[in-house]
């Protein structure tokens, strides 16, 4: 096949160092439009963006020379930078991981929806509980020790 085809969609989900709430309403509203913009900047795009204070979600189509792990730490190491430079003197970081989970075409808009609606959805569960859930419905193992760093 003399071209290369690929529909590659995956769901990022990263947080913020300790947990710490540093992603305030005003931040969010330009860090998420950044984020996309960062993941333009890779030739991918950010399909949905959201989350609360403490963590991001983000469904991201890439092609298929990226890595994931490459587009996780680029989003996460020029949005830290902008966050400095945008805030000067606030002592914000990433946390060192990220959760990945491969999306279907078909689940594509449950994942629109589940990302859209993070603010409601953590109303009544914390962001440990909801990475479990996740982490348990992927099949991936993990200790759960380390869900709340």
């Amino acid at each position: 096949m003399p071209q290369t085809y690929s529909h590659l969609l995956v769901h990022l989900v990263f947080g913020t160092k300790e947990r710490r709430p540093w992603i305030t309403a005003e931040v969010q509203t330009e860090l998420h439009p950044y984020l996309g913009g960062i993941a333009k900047n890779i030739d991918a795009a950010a399909i949905a963006t959201g989350g609360i204070a403490d963590h991001v979600h983000l469904l991201i189509r890439y092609p298929p020379r990226l890595a994931v792990s490459e587009i996780a730490r680029t989003l996460k190491s020029n949005s830290s930078k902008w966050i400095h430079e945008r805030w000067p003197g606030v002592l914000f970081q990433w946390q060192d991981g990220y959760a990945a989970f491969s999306v279907s075409e078909s689940n594509r808009d449950k994942v629109i929806a589940y990302i859209n609606n993070q603010q409601e959805h953590h109303r009544t569960k914390p962001f440990s509980e909801e990475l479990a859930e996740l982490l348990e419905r992927h099949g991936v193992p993990y200790d759960s020790r380390f869900l709340g760093d």
